[in-house]
């Protein structure tokens, strides 16, 4: 057991000289742009999942010529909708200038320029044909559903994740075979080397062990890079991304990886080092033999 131990650890030291910084920081660049990509998904998704929890519709009034009771009671009347709530326009303006930075502006105007408005709840597969219905009444000036475009965020999300997998495995291909070269030229330059361990009774298994490992360390320290470069990124960009949310008086900022993604993100890059590395040597180690 101690000789086994022994020749690893003497193969994993000289599978590490063998890591190309060039290739561990393609590895890295590649990965991040998948990696990255999930992650500010991942956070758009929290939010829009908040947002769409309860569809709602928004039906502003026209203080003109607006019947109050009459909507009200044509809106308690419709089967599709579950629940109403009426807001009138002087309870609207003190919501709004509770949001940071609005209160000032709120003041400078001088009157209330918001309308009465009902918030209605319906059932999602309800909720674009009962707009439409809710326009057509007397009295109303606009209908707004609030959720439609939290929806269409979560949609855009879901296709951005398949396009993000998409991504994934055409790097992963490349990376693969980025790997498989590096490998081959490590081969082709210790020809002699290996030829001569042949004659002396060296199995394949043994010559190879020092590039599988070449292989998976060369992944691995890939996909730390990859995620030093998000982590990086979003650094950057949220420093840009605050300045926007606090003038809405929000707290929102990009996630970086849950601790099971980003170990997933580095395992997956030593799979990739791992797997190039072995369909090298299958290939280019077997067809070396000493003459």
């Amino acid at each position: 057991m101690n000789a086994w131990l022994r020749h690893h650890a003497h193969a994993l030291g000289r599978a590490w000289r063998r890591v190309g910084l060039l290739n561990v920081l393609v590895i890295g660049v590649a990965l991040a742009l998948p990696a990255g990509g999930y992650a500010l998904i991942e956070s758009l998704r929290a939010v829009s999942g908040r947002l769409a929890l309860d569809p709602q519709i928004s039906v502003f009034l026209d203080p003109k010529r607006a019947d109050t009771e009459s909507i009200a009671s044509a809106l308690k009347r419709d089967g599709r909708i579950s629940r109403v709530r009426f807001v009138p326009r002087d309870q609207a303006l003190k919501e709004l200038g509770s949001v940071q930075g609005l209160s000032d502006l709120i003041v400078a105007l001088g009157r209330n320029p918001l309308p009465d408005v009902f918030v209605v709840t319906a059932r999602e597969e309800t909720i674009e044909p009962l707009a439409a219905d809710l326009a057509k009444l007397p009295g109303v000036a606009r209908v707004q559903a609030d959720s439609l475009w939290a929806r269409r965020l979560a949609s855009i999300a879901r296709v951005g994740r398949v396009g993000l997998w998409l991504l994934a495995g055409l790097l992963g291909v490349a990376l693969v075979a980025v790997t498989f070269n590096t490998i081959r030229l490590q081969i082709l330059t210790q020809r002699d080397e290996i030829e001569v361990s042949k004659l002396i009774g060296a199995t394949d298994a043994f010559i190879g062990r020092p590039f599988y490992y070449a292989g998976l360390l060369q992944g691995l320290a890939g996909g730390v890079v990859a995620l030093l470069v998000v982590a990086g990124s979003l650094v950057l960009l949220n420093r840009e991304v605050r300045a926007l949310s606090e003038s809405y008086g929000s707290d929102f900022r990009f996630g970086f990886l849950a601790p099971g993604d980003a170990l997933a993100v580095v395992l997956f890059a030593g799979l990739l080092g791992w797997l190039g590395a072995h369909l090298s040597v299958r290939r280019h180690l077997r067809a070396i033999e000493p003459s």
